[in-house]
């Protein structure tokens, strides 16, 4: 980037059109301040459809940082529109943030790269709430969603599946994803795309205060109990950081991402769940979290992705 970072002039997309609204406003907020503490200029963008004109004609920033999540910021469109704009911006490209939305399409490369990624697949929604299409236990969750929105755990034993998928209302496309559930502990992996090659930060074991990783318990206060560095084996401690840099390399990601895994340690079996190209950067985030252990403070990892933007992604 040809100016010097307090030269910059950043346009921070927060809110956007997704039902991930709330987190992404906390997000580009915290990230605002972060930057603004630094002595760099700049523009909060609560993010709509007339963004284009917003960033060409009023704006004009020399970088975009996107902290937008979920459908429309975090798939593809945005970043689209930023590569026809020729603004440098942070995070993955058009193609990673498509593939990573997709749940399937992403396991499915996944799985060629090597990663062991969960079973069951994409099936009708009114199916899906008319019957077990799996045996239970299983998870129900939106093809592309983030942050647990629309997340239904079936438990084993269930009489009924989940009705509130075939409900009119229900505003998270016509297929739904049906995993089986697994078992154990819930570890994440944040990852830096840095000109050497992808750098996993370290592995957090989160333990949800009430037993279900939803969205409450990812963004409320004392939702969930974070430990870093995971208390795991050895070798699956190894293990996740390596499944995590490959997975960022095979979905062609760029800037941070964060690998979310289940490791049944009764099975000694670790699955990677998703790949998040935008992880939340939120007062309980656990990308910020890893970098801080990592020896990078909020403001530092901020930087870091400000100077990684670029155009093309």
């Amino acid at each position: 980037m040809a100016r010097a970072f307090k030269d910059l002039h950043v346009a921070v997309l927060m809110g956007g059109l997704s039902a991930e609204r709330e987190v992404s406003l906390s997000s580009g907020e915290q990230c605002a301040q972060a930057l603004e503490r630094q002595g760099v200029r700049v523009s909060r963008v609560d993010a709509g459809r007339d963004l284009a004109n917003v960033l060409s004609g009023l704006i004009k920033p020399d970088v975009v940082l996107n902290c937008l999540h979920g459908a429309w910021g975090e798939d593809g469109c945005v970043q689209g529109v930023l590569e026809t704009l020729r603004i440098p911006y942070t995070h993955s490209g058009v193609l990673a943030s498509a593939l990573a939305m997709d749940k399937e399409k992403s396991k499915a490369v996944l799985r060629m790269a090597g990663v062991k990624v969960p079973g069951g697949g994409l099936f009708d929604r009114h199916e899906v709430a008319s019957r077990h299409v799996i045996d239970p236990p299983y998870v129900v969750k939106p093809n592309a969603e983030g942050s647990s929105v629309g997340v239904f755990l079936v438990r084993e034993g269930a009489n009924r599946p989940v009705a509130e998928v075939g409900e009119p209302g229900w505003a998270y496309g016509d297929q739904v994803v049906v995993e089986p559930y697994i078992p154990g502990k819930e570890l994440c992996v944040a990852v830096l795309g840095e000109a050497s090659g992808s750098r996993a930060l370290t592995v957090t074991d989160i333990t949800p205060a009430k037993g279900f990783y939803d969205y409450e318990a990812k963004y409320s206060p004392g939702g969930s109990v974070h430990v870093l560095p995971a208390v795991l084996p050895p070798h699956v401690f190894e293990a996740a950081l390596r499944q995590a840099e490959l997975a960022h390399a095979a979905m062609g990601c760029r800037g941070v991402s964060r690998s979310d895994f289940r490791y049944d340690d009764v099975k000694d079996d670790l699955v990677l769940l998703e790949v998040n190209t935008q992880p939340g950067m939120t007062p309980t985030s656990l990308a910020p979290e890893q970098a801080a252990y990592a020896g990078m403070s909020y403001d530092d990892l901020v930087r870091w992705m400000v100077e990684d933007a670029s155009c093309p992604r």
